[in-house]
């Protein structure tokens, strides 16, 4: 196990190094403003919250969503509730093509870019969260700016493609969602910075004052950070602890206290089986 965890955490470092250089490819992909410094990676809680549920009851609240699935002819499946709050979106579990959430709004907090773009939206429910959160992080001295939020389908496509180009795929898969397999697709997603770290989307966010006050109280208003270090292997992703994912306060306190990501709470992961 210290092998397979000393390999990880070079794995880690070495994709650490390259950051800065993919955020500096998608600002032109984004049509940033040249004015603005956002630079994107490609792209309460209820104290009383039982929150040693076992992990039997994490994956019955999970069927709902797994019944309605349907498995493609390559073998990836087609979530059947893309609308749910509980939607499980991976490399494995994708979302219909023409899926847009019907409720999509502009959350009432401050952005990194002053441009109008899509990517300020999120669902209704988890725009209001989000706003939450910010008021509580400006009460302690915390100023977040969000990043990047709703990605369509198409639009991820087209920056899935170009990195794909740029940097081959065996890489881009390792930060870089296919079409279709982004949770930026579902409205319930934000990427969210602070002036630590000129409000760029790298992993040293997570040493800052913002990354840590994130990833302490993000559960207490429905959200989890979704790609933990360390759990690559699980969630097919390196570690962004900028990329904030809505759940709901009762599944982000059972995902947070059991310290497990999205796949092992729902037992979609061999280890939760």
């Amino acid at each position: 196990m210290k092998i397979i965890w000393v390999i990880t955490l070079l794995s880690v470092s070495l994709t650490a190094c390259s950051i800065g250089q993919l955020n500096s490819d998608e600002e032109t992909n984004e049509e940033v403003p040249a004015s603005s410094t956002q630079q994107e990676q490609p792209e309460k809680t209820n104290e009383n919250q039982d929150s040693t549920k076992s992990e039997d009851d994490s994956s019955e609240k999970g069927k709902g969503n797994q019944a309605e699935d349907k498995v493609l002819e390559d073998g990836i499946v087609e979530v059947g509730d893309p609308a749910s709050n509980q939607v499980v979106v991976n490399k494995h579990r994708k979302l219909p093509s023409d899926y847009v959430p019907a409720d999509l709004t502009v959350p009432d907090v401050p952005f990194s870019f002053s441009e109008d773009h899509p990517k300020k939206q999120m669902r209704e429910e988890a725009a209001r969260a989000l706003e939450e959160l910010f008021d509580a992080a400006k009460e302690d001295g915390i100023d977040f700016a969000a990043a990047s939020g709703y990605r369509s389908f198409d639009r991820q496509k087209d920056i899935y493609e170009r990195y794909i180009e740029i940097y081959g795929k065996e890489k881009t898969d390792t930060f870089s969602a296919p079409p279709g397999t982004s949770e930026h697709q579902t409205g319930l997603a934000m990427d969210v910075t602070s002036a630590q770290v000129a409000f760029k989307l790298e992993q040293s966010f997570g040493e800052t004052d913002a990354g840590e006050w994130l990833a302490d109280h993000a559960h207490e208003y429905g959200f989890i950070i979704r790609y933990k270090e360390g759990t690559e292997d699980i969630t097919g992703y390196m570690y962004e602890p900028w990329h904030l994912r809505y759940v709901g306060n009762e599944i982000s306190s059972d995902v947070h206290y059991q310290a497990v990501t999205l796949e092992e709470f729902f037992g979609f992961h061999p280890a939760s089986e």
